[in-house]
């Protein structure tokens, strides 16, 4: 991939975001990616293509970033136990039902073993909120689903990468499940990363508290952004959780001291033109790449895998909010079904998806079935989002 051809997608990205101003029935996300399919067509972009070191080392460290730092910390503490509940046993039922369906209907239609059923559930089961957020909040005069459905994604995007090393590791060396070495292996990792982003997070918040120059503060972020990802991958725990937690930490020490709000302007600033700039190369990027692999698409298959993740992540979230009663009475069918449909299959699954093709043959009909299904969810449910909240939402969360 040539610099000018990363110019030339970032002149399309952002002129895609500057024309698509309500960004309500076809957000921008979507439609970057279908102008990624368009650009397959054409022999000047034969040699691009993403990968998944550009993805989970350059793109993805700066996007958990400013989703941390901008996730508002008041939003964590109402809704830390829900949060924190679906993003971990939550993810953790979703992909052992989804890998059950897999498998039973998978094998109707391709050869498919209980590992790669697992395998395929671990890789659909984050999400991604780029695309919704901001429709949720334009929707709906009530934040909360906006938030559960942002902070969800924080904290399950950390959960299924360990998740799926673990299970990658299965597949690949043919190994059989371990659920105690699971357990161990999970809290250390998780637990490691998120030791390292508070530790990071506020050693970097006060030595910020030392530079008064504004353009060393943000370059300071960016260490905080990187720094904490690649010092958690160093170590051996997860690098996603130790940048989120880092962020959040950041977001947190900053809010405490109002002699910062000039910091928080001007970190904003910057961020939000960065995050613009990795999301038009992302999506415009996947449409390329997902150009590829639709041909050798098992469509039927992916069409009726794509209507199981929905299925099951309804009957989780609806199982998971009846767990605590406050959760009851604030959360109703028509809210779980919001942030069932919120639940889109974006940049990490397609980090996890290309981290499987690292890992084992080309020709793997795995491969472009996972593909497809990403693309169904990126497409369908994007769209969908706004239309559905406003003919949900006219009976919306219920406060005491």
């Amino acid at each position: 991939m040539t610099v000018h051809q990363i110019l030339l997608l970032v002149i399309i990205g952002y002129l895609v975001f500057s024309v698509d101003k309500k960004q309500e029935f076809f957000p921008a996300p979507v439609i970057l990616v279908l102008f990624g399919l368009l650009l397959s067509m054409f022999h000047y972009f034969d040699n691009i293509t993403i990968t998944k070191e550009l993805l989970f080392h350059v793109f993805l460290p700066a996007l958990l970033f400013i989703s941390a730092y901008q996730f508002p910390t008041q939003a964590l503490k109402r809704n830390k136990i829900l949060i924190g509940t679906l993003g971990t046993f939550g993810l953790f039922l979703t992909i052992a039902i989804l890998a059950v369906l897999i498998y039973v209907i998978g094998n109707l239609f391709i050869s498919l073993s209980l590992a790669a059923a697992l395998l395929i559930a671990a890789i659909l089961s984050p999400t991604d909120p780029v695309s919704v957020v901001t429709i949720l909040k334009k929707s709906s005069d009530d934040q909360q689903v906006a938030e559960i459905v942002e902070g969800e994604s924080m904290l399950n995007d950390g959960t299924s990468i360990v998740v799926f090393s673990v299970l990658l590791s299965m597949y690949t060396k043919g190994t059989s499940f371990d659920f105690g070495g699971f357990i161990n292996e999970f809290l250390l990792v998780s637990l490691g990363g998120v030791a390292i982003g508070v530790s990071f997070g506020w050693l970097m918040s006060k030595a910020i508290h030392y530079t008064y120059h504004r353009q060393y503060q943000v370059m300071l972020s960016i260490i905080v952004a990187y720094g904490s990802f690649y010092l958690g991958e160093l170590l051996g725990v997860s690098g996603v959780l130790s940048t989120v937690t880092a962020g959040m930490m950041l977001s947190y020490e900053f809010g405490r001291n109002i002699k910062e709000v000039h910091f928080k302007d001007q970190l904003d600033g910057f961020w939000e033109i960065i995050e613009l700039t990795i999301l038009s190369l992302i999506f415009l990027l996947i449409g390329v790449q997902t150009a590829n692999y639709l041909a050798a698409s098992e469509w039927t298959l992916a069409i009726i895998i794509f209507i199981c993740t929905l299925m099951v992540r309804f009957v989780v979230i609806t199982l998971i909010t009846k767990l605590r009663i406050n959760w009851k009475r604030t959360i109703s069918i028509k809210d779980a079904a919001i942030i069932t449909w919120a639940g889109i299959k974006g940049t990490m699954s397609v980090a996890l998806v290309l981290g499987l093709e690292a890992a084992v043959d080309k020709n793997n009909p795995i491969i472009p079935l996972l593909f497809a299904i990403i693309l169904l969810s990126l497409i369908i449910q994007s769209v969908g989002v706004y239309p559905l909240t406003k003919r949900l939402k006219t009976n919306g969360l219920r406060h005491n």
